[in-house]
């Protein structure tokens, strides 16, 4: 078992996960460089599966290279790009080199990315791939044909409270704990109310009791970001008090890690909230700043360690 494993079965700290960046090339050491803005400071990070629909370094290259310099990757697996086959081949070659923690995602549509011209696959969606990988960490292939070297899985998923209805959106959420999922990391938003109502339903069904619930937050620097993602991605709505807020600040940098702060202090209040996810477009140290003065992560464990 993991320690990532162990700490979402014990609840003993909040836990903090973040997104690695994608990588065009590069190798063992291209990946270590980009290690040191999270050793020390996350508990585990997410290795994207071509998000947006751009082409990057494959999941698998990356989760085995992370894995191997001593971070615990969380291996995303879209349904966009591949069909039942080549999703239960990539999870079942990655667990041969350790990589035993995997996010099951539905994932963008092509038409997000870069080659739209692209043919989707979507054989199977979120769902779906989650019962697959539950079916592997028992030691069985989806056509029943048993696995000879079987590991235990650790299989999470992700959610969009803020995409409506909420009903919907919190059924789905159980759907995914019912077929196997341990964690939830959802999508980023910037509604509280939102929120806390889905977090309120997931305590009412069951979830956040089954499974670590970790809201997303972005660090980023400008109104101009937080205007793109309003404009441009999909299932992401920053209303415009939030953008003027940065606009009219004196120092938009500054005013956007306290807006960031803020959300993930509002965040870990609300009960059943197991975690944070951070999503990191500043690249400046901020996502250490925020660890350490919110002591949560690894960075709470040695704030006690060095106070007793």
């Amino acid at each position: 078992m993991s320690d990532f494993e162990v700490l979402l079965t014990s609840r003993e700290r909040p836990i903090v996960t973040a997104e690695f960046p994608s990588m065009d090339g590069g190798d063992l050491a291209t990946v270590e460089q980009a290690l040191t803005h999270y050793r020390g400071f996350v508990d585990a990070v997410n290795i994207t599966d071509n998000p947006a629909a751009h082409a990057h370094a494959s999941n698998v290259s990356m989760a085995i290279a992370v894995k191997q310099l001593g971070i615990e990757p969380i291996m995303q697996v879209v349904c966009r790009d591949k069909n039942r086959i080549a999703a239960q081949a990539d999870v079942v070659g990655a667990s041969m080199h350790g990589v035993t923690t995997f996010c099951a995602l539905t994932g963008d549509d092509v038409t997000a990315g870069d080659e739209p011209e692209a043919r989707r696959v979507f054989d199977i969606d979120g769902p779906q791939l989650i019962s697959i990988m539950s079916g592997l960490s028992r030691g069985s292939y989806l056509s029943g044909r048993e696995l000879k070297h079987k590991k235990e899985l650790l299989i999470g998923a992700v959610e969009n409270p803020f995409a409506p209805p909420a009903d919907v959106r919190i059924r789905r959420a159980r759907m995914k704990v019912d077929a196997g999922a341990r964690f939830l990391q959802l999508q980023i938003g910037y509604e509280p109310g939102v929120l806390e109502s889905f977090i309120e339903g997931c305590r009412n069904n069951g979830v956040t009791e089954r499974a670590a619930v970790m809201p997303t937050i972005i660090l980023t620097k400008t109104a101009g970001a937080l205007r793109f993602m309003e404009s441009s991605v999909p299932g992401i709505h920053v209303p415009q008090p939030v953008i003027s807020r940065i606009a009219e600040a004196q120092d938009p940098a500054e005013e956007s890690f306290q807006l960031v702060r803020e959300q993930v202090e509002h965040a870990l209040a609300l009960a059943g909230v197991a975690g944070i996810h951070i999503t990191d477009f500043r690249h400046d140290g901020s996502l250490e700043r925020l660890v350490r003065e919110l002591s949560i992560g690894p960075v709470s464990v040695g704030t006690e360690a060095r106070s007793a």
